[in-house]
C-alpha cells in the first residue's frame, strides 16, 4: 500500500509513538491475514496493519461493531482494544486487538466433530440476531443468490473438477430456486472460511477477521457447516442450530459451493505462481465440495 514496507521497526516505532505502555512487549510477525498484516504483541494482543486499499474501512467496521457483539459470542474473537491513528510514519489507521489462540483451520485438523459442530452452531445462534437499521450491508454477502446468477456457471466450470461439476451445478440450481430470505436482516460474520477460524485441541476455538461483518440472510454463514466441519458434521450442526428450514439449508448449500469455488481458484493461483494465491485454500475448497455432494 503506497509502497510502504511494514516491518518490525515501523510497527515498534508506531507503538512507541502512540501506545508507549505496550511498546516493550515482544513483537513477532504472523503469517496470516489477507487485507491486514498481523503482528503478535506480547501474549494476549495482536497488531493489525492495513496493507490493501480497502483494509482501513474493514478495520473501522470492526472498531465500531465488534466490541458490542463480542459480549454475547461464546467463542473468542479479536475484539479491538486500542487504536492507532494515521500519522507521518504510516498514513492509515491501525488496530490492536485481542489475540485469539489456535491454529487456522486451513492448517489444522478438526477431529472432535460433534464438539466442533456444537461450537459453531452455538456461535452462529448467538450472532444471528436481528441487526439494527444502521448495520453495515455488503453487496456480495448475505444477499439473494440471484445476485451471482450471471457469473456462477463460468466460475464453477473453471474451478470445479469436470467429474463433479454437473453435480455441483445441480446444487447451485436448487439453491437458486429456493425461496429467498423473508425475515429481518441478521448479523453475519460474512467470511467463515477455514482461514478465518482457529482450531485447538481438535475443535473450533475462535473466530477471527470480522472485516466482512454485515447484515443479511443467515444462509451465507450457514455454509460454514461444510466449509469448516469434517464429513458428517453438517447434520449435527443443523440439529444444534435449530433455526434453519429446508429453504435456508438449500441456500446455504449454494453459498458453500460458491465459496468453495473461490477457495479453489485462489489455490490454483498459488499453484501457478500468481499474486493472491494461497497454498492451503485449494484443498479446503475441494473438501467443501466433497462434503456438500456427500451430504444429500
Amino acid at each position: 500500500m503506497d509502497g510502504i514496507e511494514i516491518d518490525e521497526t515501523l510497527v515498534r516505532s508506531l507503538l512507541i509513538e502512540q501506545h508507549p505502555d505496550l511498546s516493550a512487549l515482544e513483537l513477532r510477525r504472523i503469517d496470516a491475514g489477507w487485507d491486514n498484516q498481523m503482528w503478535r504483541l506480547g501474549g494476549e494482543l495482536a497488531v493489525r496493519m492495513p496493507r490493501t486499499e480497502r483494509a482501513p474501512s474493514l478495520l473501522g467496521k470492526e472498531r465500531q461493531w465488534l466490541p458490542m457483539l463480542a459480549a454475547r459470542l461464546p467463542l473468542p474473537v479479536p475484539t479491538p482494544v486500542r487504536f492507532g491513528e494515521a500519522s507521518a510514519k504510516f498514513p492509515r489507521p491501525w488496530t490492536i486487538a485481542r489475540w485469539v489462540p489456535g491454529e487456522p483451520a486451513d492448517r489444522a485438523t478438526v477431529s472432535r466433530v460433534e464438539h466442533a459442530a456444537d461450537a459453531l452452531a452455538g456461535f452462529l445462534k448467538a450472532l444471528h440476531q436481528e441487526a439494527p437499521n444502521e448495520a453495515p450491508v455488503n453487496p456480495r454477502r448475505g444477499v439473494a443468490l440471484e445476485t451471482f446468477a450471471d457469473d456462477a456457471d463460468s466460475k464453477l466450470q473453471s474451478a470445479v473438477a469436470s467429474d463433479v461439476v454437473a453435480d455441483v451445478q445441480r446444487v447451485w440450481e436448487a439453491a437458486l430456486s429456493a425461496p429467498v430470505w423473508a425475515g429481518p436482516p441478521v448479523w453475519l460474520h460474512g467470511d467463515l472460511h477455514p482461514a478465518n477460524v482457529v482450531v485447538s485441541d481438535g475443535t473450533l476455538a475462535g473466530v477471527i477477521d470480522f472485516g466482512e461483518l454485515c447484515a443479511g440472510d443467515p444462509a451465507n454463514d450457514l455454509a460454514a457447516a461444510w466449509l469448516l466441519l469434517p464429513a458428517g458434521g453438517a447434520a449435527r450442526f443443523f440439529d444444534t442450530y435449530a433455526n434453519g428450514d429446508a429453504a435456508m439449508i438449500r441456500r446455504a448449500r449454494g453459498w458453500a459451493v460458491l465459496h468453495a469455488a473461490s477457495l479453489i481458484s485462489i489455490g490454483q493461483a498459488w499453484e501457478r505462481g500468481l499474486p493472491g494465491g494461497q497454498p492451503t485454500w485449494g484443498r479446503a475448497g475441494r473438501l467443501t465440495l466433497e462434503r456438500v455432494l456427500a451430504d444429500r
